[in-house]
């Protein structure tokens, strides 16, 4: 937990913690893990299966009828890829089922060598995704460009809907995605009508049924969409459409096994790679989404009394891709189609609120006992049904999100001729294409170097805009070879590399210039000064250097110096080994003395001559600080290196939680004045300008104020922290709009807290008596701020009342430079009178 909700971390007192036989509970521990019987099943993974269950039987059948196999190979897939997957696999909340991104490829395979080869080459698939899972290559799959994995995966789903769309019109698809799209004029022209209007009927369910409103709705909206959409359809078609094509299951006595595979050996072992490379990039994707849902699930707060859900392991990629490997051999020797995670099945999954691996498997058990006693039923299903629900499917595959990603990072060239390829070519081909361009597209950026000389009024100025690698050498070496010696220049890289040839022209350009006595700078796009190459010998600890040097002295000091004869000393030795459990603690103690020793020691070698002069001023004239700044305790929040402030700008107060208890609050007049008493002596004694609340991401304290609950013990932490309790309310209140952060929703719901709390406690401070009567005069100003520690990046509340009554409160995106207030209208939301701003 983050330093604003500390824990104790005391080893010295280990006799006076309560044992686990009292029942008693450290604050904000984990809920001690109930003893489950070994056969005892969750609630929620039983329903979960279930879920997942109906969700699986249409779409494998549909997914059989799109590669056209087997019908019943589709369920022996689901079965063992929930089970065996299930069971073997690293990521315990994903459901593998038949693959929808190797559509069509199988359907291809079983054109060119039949159903029983195919099944060979998905045991082959399956054993080359075991070795490569035996080998840890699982974090190498997800090293390819997210734009070929997702243009792949957009072209597959490009080319099912396409082929789904003829079944739909009761016609038999073409081999290829290029085929299907100029033979669907004249199918369109002579088709009966039952198929379409059925496939429409489905297609129209699966669209609206999540979107059903009102309590009726939402209890509809928990039978899945998949399984509403082709009852609904099945019912229509037995009655109106008594003709109509339907699912047709053989008897499991003429179910086709594999046979050795018959073909050209660099062509099977091509299919074999392909296979391969789909299945596991779509399972290891699939497995990385799981996470994420697992992860935002755990974080966000609990609906109308449900428990919290525990945070899910992290998965293991190389033991997902074995599993998979497996469940592929497995399935093609029992004549199933390729496996792999799927997302829709896997997102399911995790929403219907699984908790382990169990509802995999049952999911699994329950498509085995449906494929020997539900035959019957499966046969009343139209196939235009299932080709529309897996058109469906492979029009979700092409998102919108993903486009819009890979554009914000100029990748969507490689994403079109992805798509391209796999459309027009084949998935191995479209793979190919799609990282011949990746490189090319790279290499383009590193080469394109715009490099620019202007002169104004004899100062020059050197722009170099790109990556300055070798190949930029020629053109830099000439341009800055036409400058007259000894002139004054200004070389402005925007640029974040630089490779040792352009620096070596560079600097060998810079010495001469400068021994011709010129001025030469080096500066960012922005303007700002980038400091001179210095040698590593002077680029530590130099006073007022880059913050990131802070914690030198630290690795300065832990090194000792070598003896005369190059050896370190026997002190040195020793203390390298590793040290004993009696000693570690007293070594840690030792070690917190001697950085915070190193510390002041640094500072009175390198900064205090530099302050001296200007703390001498502020001891004689006294404090006159412009701002109260009231943030969080947590060690990472550096008020004075965020807000670019020095010694006497700000008058900080600093607590668990950023919280400003309000004056009637309970108790506050016997624990709590220490913060009113600063208020009050900012506000009537220092007589400071405006007030900033300020909070922070990853706040511990709002992750103790969400995993809260009626047997929290009452320490004095918590007797803190109930100040933050009408945050809490006001976030889960429908009486208030949610706050947002530079035009978008919070990422969950400790973050939306983080800026809820902010809002709140402004509303606290206005409470107290002198704020109140500055804020009647106007002389006084509230700002909130957020501070997003992993981005480094300031958010200032723009726009909004606290009370809640004026319009969604917003946290704006704080820009390099100073016009970011004008561009944002400050002096305008100043004069908006309850308004909080950030100036």
């Amino acid at each position: 937990m983050p330093a604003c909700a500390p824990t104790r971390n005391d080893h010295s007192s280990r006799s006076s913690r309560p044992s686990r036989a009292s029942g008693l509970k450290r604050p904000h521990s984990p809920p001690p893990r109930p003893r489950r019987g070994p056969f005892r099943l969750p609630g929620a993974d039983l329903s979960a299966s279930i879920t997942v269950f109906l969700i699986a039987i249409p779409m494998s059948l549909g997914l059989a009828v799109a590669m056209d196999a087997p019908l019943a190979a589709g369920l022996v897939s689901a079965a063992i890829g929930g089970i065996v997957a299930g069971l073997l696999g690293g990521t315990p909340l994903q459901v593998s089922g038949p693959s929808a991104g190797l559509t069509v490829v199988t359907a291809e395979l079983i054109q060119i060598y039949g159903w029983r080869t195919t099944c060979a080459i998905t045991i082959g698939a399956g054993l080359l995704q075991i070795l490569l899972g035996s080998l840890r290559a699982a974090r190498s799959a997800l090293a390819v460009s997210p734009a070929i994995v997702h243009g792949t995966l957009a072209g597959i789903g490009v080319a099912i809907a396409l082929a789904q769309l003829h079944v739909m019109f009761g016609q038999v698809p073409q081999s290829s995605a290029l085929d299907n799209a100029l033979a669907l004029p004249s199918h369109l022209a002579h088709f009966a009508p039952p198929g379409p209007l059925i496939g429409a009927l489905t297609i129209f369910l699966l669209v609206v049924w999540p979107r059903l409103p009102g309590r009726i709705g939402a209890s509809l909206r928990r039978i899945p969409a998949a399984l509403a959409a082709v009852v609904t359809a099945t019912a229509v078609a037995a009655v109106a459409a008594p003709g109509i094509a339907r699912v047709d299951l053989p008897s499991w006595r003429s179910h086709a096994l594999p046979e050795l595979p018959q073909g050209p050996v660099m062509a099977l072992a091509t299919a074999m790679f392909t296979v391969m490379l789909v299945a596991s990039l779509e399972s290891l994707l699939a497995a990385v989404s799981v996470d994420k849902l697992a992860a935002e699930r755990a974080t966000a707060a609990p609906k109308d009394g449900a428990k919290q859900h525990a945070p899910v392991k992290r998965s293991d990629l190389d033991r997902e891709l074995r599993a998979q490997g497996v469940a592929n051999a497995l399935a093609g020797l029992a004549g199933g189609l390729p496996v792999s995670g799927g997302a829709v099945r896997s997102s399911a999954n995790v929403r219907a609120g699984a908790t382990s691996r169990a509802s995999t498997v049952l999911h699994g058990v329950w498509v085995l006992l449906a494929a020997v006693l539900l035959v019957t039923a499966l046969e009343w299903i139209p196939l235009a049904a299932l080709a529309a629900l897996v058109m469906v499917v492979g029009i979700q595959m092409v998102s919108f999100a993903h486009i819009r990603k890979v554009h914000r990072h100029r990748e969507f060239l490689v994403y079109g001729a992805t798509i391209s390829g796999v459309i027009l070519a084949g998935v191995l081909e479209g793979v190919v294409i799609g990282i011949v361009v990746a490189v090319a597209v790279a290499l383009h950026r590193l080469a394109r170097t715009r490099i620019t000389v202007t002169e104004q009024d004899g100062r020059y100025l050197v722009a170099a805009r790109g990556q300055l690698t070798f190949l930029a050498v020629p053109r830099l070496s000439r341009l800055l070879g036409k400058l007259p010696p000894g002139v004054d220049a200004v070389v402005e890289l925007d640029g974040f590399f630089m490779d040792h040839a352009a620096y070596e022209t560079i600097q060998d350009w810079h010495a001469a210039q400068t021994a011709l006595g010129a001025r030469i700078e080096f500066t960012g796009r922005s303007g700002g000064r980038i400091a001179e190459p210095a040698s590593a010998a002077h680029s530590c600890c130099r006073p007022w250097t880059p913050w990131r040097n802070h914690h030198c002295h630290d690795r300065a000091q832990d090194t000792a110096p070598p003896t005369a004869g190059g050896a370190a000393p026997a002190s040195h030795a020793v203390s390298k080994a590793a040290p004993s459990a009696a000693s570690r603690g007293s070594s840690d103690r030792r070690h917190g003395a001697h950085r915070l020793l190193s510390g002041l020691s640094s500072f009175q070698r390198t900064t205090a001559p530099l302050v001296r002069e200007e703390l001498a001023r502020l001891a004689t004239e006294g404090q006159r600080p412009s701002q109260l700044f009231l943030t969080c305790a947590d060690s990472r929040l550096v008020t004075s290196m965020i807000t670019a402030s020095g010694p006497g700008d700000l008058f900080t107060v600093r607590n668990v939680g950023n919280l400003v208890p309000p004056p009637d609050a309970e108790g506050a007049a016997s624990n709590d004045d220490s913060v009113a008493a600063a208020i009050e002596y900012a506000v009537d004694v220092l007589e400071i300008e405006s007030i900033t609340i300020c909070g922070h991401s990853g706040c511990g304290a709002m992750q103790a104020l969400l995993g809260a609950g009626p047997d929290t013990p009452r320490t004095p932490l918590w007797r803190w922290l109930r100040h933050g309790l009408p945050s809490l309310e006001r976030m889960r209140s429908r009486h208030h709009s949610w706050a947002r952060i530079a035009g978008r929703l919070p990422t969950d719901a400790v973050e939306q807290l983080c800026l809820t709390n902010v809002v709140q406690q402004l509303e606290h401070l206005r409470a107290h008596e002198s704020v109140a009567r500055r804020l009647a005069e106007g002389t006084l100003q509230l700002h909130g701020m957020y501070f997003h520690v992993g981005e480094a990046q300031a958010y200032l509340l723009t726009e909004g009342a606290s009370s809640g009554t004026g319009p969604d409160e917003v946290f704006a995106r704080v820009a390099p430079g100073a016009a970011w207030g004008a561009e944002h209208g400050i002096e305008a939301l100043r004069t908006a009178p309850g308004a909080t701003v950030g100036a």
